[in-house]
């Protein structure tokens, strides 16, 4: 959840549990959607003709489901993002390089969000599409993001949003991912050794503004058996690192 508003506005706040509600469920009908939300009936069914009307759900088979509305919006949001255009053909060189997985993640409301992701020819399939949200404490991505960032704002992300064991290996600890995340300045990289999914591996670098502010970050991804520690520790990092220069140079000077 975001930053509390002052004087939310009751029916936006509902509208909204709705559309994520009928995400998580992939789908759902008038009652369903209303036991899952202890709502009546007659409100969701209001709430879903309306968005209907306006064309941001669709009716299959008595169930509601998400339209294609969104991905317009999506679209929009990701296309007018500086950071996207300039960084995606890093990416794509990257990916072709590698044959691995390249991600593009930035921080909002305290968690990443997938920016972009190109898979390279023997890229794993992971359950993660541009768009989704992940915790920044279990993964690499995250980590080189929170390592720039004011240990103030640091304290209050890990308030919000905790720090959840993904796998055996995440850190769960504070004062461990802090130590992490002053190796992490040290060196300009970061990992995740299975510490989001088990049997991945991902090297990451952060990047950023003229004063050191992290914009986002840059990763590949793979698993164990092809991440090992020459791969991993220094050829991944030197070429995350030159695409990273590359995209803060030209968001800076473009």
């Amino acid at each position: 959840m975001g930053k509390k508003a002052n004087n939310p506005v009751k029916s936006i706040v509902t509208t909204f549990n709705i559309v994520q509600a009928l995400r998580r469920l992939d789908g759902a009908g008038v009652t369903e959607l209303a036991t899952e939300l202890d709502l009546p009936k007659s409100s969701v069914y209001n709430y879903l003709s309306t968005l209907e009307q306006e064309e941001y759900v669709v009716k299959r088979d008595g169930k509601y489901h998400l339209g294609l509305r969104f991905l317009d919006l999506g679209r929009y949001v990701r296309e007018r993002d500086e950071l996207y255009e300039t960084a995606r053909p890093e990416l794509e060189s990257i990916a072709a390089e590698t044959d691995e997985l390249v991600n593009l993640l930035v921080e909002e409301h305290g968690q990443g969000v997938y920016v972009c992701r190109v898979r390279g020819d023997q890229a794993v399939n992971v359950a993660a599409s541009t768009g989704h949200r992940v915790s920044l404490h279990n993964t690499g991505l995250g980590k080189a993001i929170l390592a720039y960032l004011p240990e103030e704002r640091v304290d209050e992300i890990l308030d919000e949003h905790g720090m959840e064991a993904a796998t055996p290996h995440s850190i769960t600890d504070r004062e461990e991912l802090k130590r992490e995340l002053d190796r992490i300045r040290e060196e300009e990289v970061a990992y995740d050794r299975e510490e989001r999914i088990d049997g991945l591996c991902c090297v990451a670098v952060p990047i950023l503004d003229p004063d050191d502010r992290p914009i986002g970050s840059l990763s590949v991804a793979g698993p164990t058996s092809r991440m090992k520690r020459d791969r991993l520790e220094t050829r991944l990092p030197e070429l995350l690192a030159s695409a990273a220069n590359v995209i803060e140079l030209n968001l800076t000077y473009s």
